[in-house]
């Protein structure tokens, strides 16, 4: 009898799944628990294994539909079985996916690089041309500026590998085709990015004869479209929906960081077993937003429309930035941990993000959000309210400012950049305010703030 497979519900707040990638073609032979796609929802990326074993008689959604969860996306059984009533209503037409058969060994690439054990990618080749790429091939075609594609690979079945992107020569397709068309040499290397040959390499042209040579050239060039879809989309939607629906005003000040580098110097020289070489200043920050939020539960609280709900206890969101893009993990009972223990659950639950294993419910429930830019020099910025949420936290680069000492003269002294956006519908400015100079109470002394 055919056993149907369906899209995984992952966690109550998910309504649908992308399909990234099939890893079986209908007609292919698999065990049960063995996977046959990948699907992403707008916080992490799954597996999807097999109900049974058998053949697969029917897959009936491409890469990259987005289905809802529950629904019927393949079906398994015995050869010749009648799945007619099993298809479901809005079945899209599944393009062959490139995908080996169960039964194909794994693929090994230059020792340092292998296909995964239980869906190894073989490619298919066409026109001297490769239609398969490693996962090594196509990271190092996105820093070259390559299409991987245009490429004929060297690996196994024809695969691109990353020997191949290695030993091309980066040319944009604009050059390419004027090269073609006019007989030109192609330089070795290029002024584009990483030595990227472009249509400008190929002209040595005056310059009272640049405006002709711009007009001569295809505009407005190659252009890439990206559809909003997955992490993108959600954010994009709760982002507009957040500015529309909400009284946001952003105060800006600073806070004396010595302590917070002295402190985290201390970290970084203890002793092994002492188990705090790793805790950063982000995790200082953490901490003392969760000390500062109990002192001002109006602050730490959600605004519903016609009530204001505010929290005993704080469940710290925390931006982090992944390959998928930006997510907020939320540390649920954050005021009951110590900072070691704070700093492990930021580290584990930041690491589930970037690697697209998160627990969809582990990215809701937050009561203030905490969104960390230092790293990068923003010395600030206007944090977006991740509503129903009242307050979020930018935290900002640690920079020198002039401090009047007591000669009148000035000192320069390692001032933290503090940006907190908060809803002036559920809080007023001077409860904003004076959380902030809290802040920097809790910062400047942060080893007191510690042992409070």
């Amino acid at each position: 009898m055919a056993t149907e497979v369906l899209m995984p519900r992952q966690g109550q707040s998910v309504e649908s799944c992308i399909i990234i990638e099939w890893k079986v073609a209908e007609g292919d032979v698999v065990t049960e628990g063995q996977t046959v796609c990948e699907v992403e929802t707008d916080k992490a990326t799954f597996e999807v294994e097999a109900t049974a074993s058998g053949t697969v008689l029917g897959i009936f959604y491409p890469a990259d539909a987005d289905v809802e969860v529950l629904k019927v996306i393949a079906v398994i059984g015995e050869p010749g079985e009648d799945i007619s009533a099993l298809r479901p209503a809005d079945e899209a037409p599944a393009a062959a996916p490139a995908a080996a058969p169960a039964a194909a060994p794994a693929v090994v690439e230059e020792k340092a690089e292998a296909a995964p054990a239980a869906a190894p990618v073989v490619a298919t080749v066409a026109a001297g041309k490769a239609t398969g790429v490693s996962p090594r091939a196509k990271n190092l075609a996105e820093k070259k500026g390559i299409d991987p594609m245009t490429l004929a690979g060297s690996g196994p079945n024809g695969r691109v590998i990353e020997r191949d992107v290695a030993a091309a020569q980066a040319v944009s397709p604009a050059a390419q085709a004027k090269a073609a068309a006019e007989g030109l040499d192609i330089p070795d290397t290029g002024t584009g990015l990483g030595g990227r040959v472009v249509m400008a390499d190929l002209m040595s042209v005056a310059p009272e004869a640049v405006g002709a040579a711009v007009a001569s050239m295809d505009f407005p060039g190659a252009v890439k479209e990206i559809p909003v879809k997955g992490v993108r989309k959600v954010v994009a939607g709760r982002m507009l929906a957040s500015l529309q629906n909400t009284a946001q005003l952003t105060l800006n000040t600073s806070a004396d960081a010595r302590s917070v580098l002295g402190y985290r110097s201390k970290c970084k020289n203890a002793p092994e077993e002492a188990g705090v070489g790793g805790i950063s200043i982000n995790d200082v920050v953490l901490f003392a937003t969760v000390k500062t939020l109990l002192e001002f539960p109006e602050l730490n609280a959600h605004m519903l429309g016609t009530k204001i709900v505010e929290f005993d206890n704080v469940h710290l969101g925390f931006a982090v930035d992944t390959p998928r893009g930006l997510m907020v993990p939320v540390i649920r009972y954050a005021n009951l941990m110590s900072l070691k223990q704070l700093s492990a659950e930021t580290k584990r639950l930041a690491g589930a993000c970037i690697d697209g294993t998160i627990d969809p419910d582990a990215l809701k429930g937050g009561t203030f959000t905490v969104t960390n830019l230092g790293a990068m020099g923003i010395e600030s910025f206007t944090p977006v309210l991740n509503a129903p949420e009242v307050g979020i936290l930018g935290v900002c680069s640690i920079q020198p400012k002039p401090v009047m000492n007591k000669d009148g003269g000035a000192d320069f002294v390692p001032h933290m950049g503090l940006s907190l956006t908060f809803d002036h519908a559920a809080a007023d400015g001077a409860p904003a305010a004076r959380f902030l100079a809290s802040m920097r109470q809790k910062l400047a002394a942060f080893e007191l703030t510690l042992a409070g």
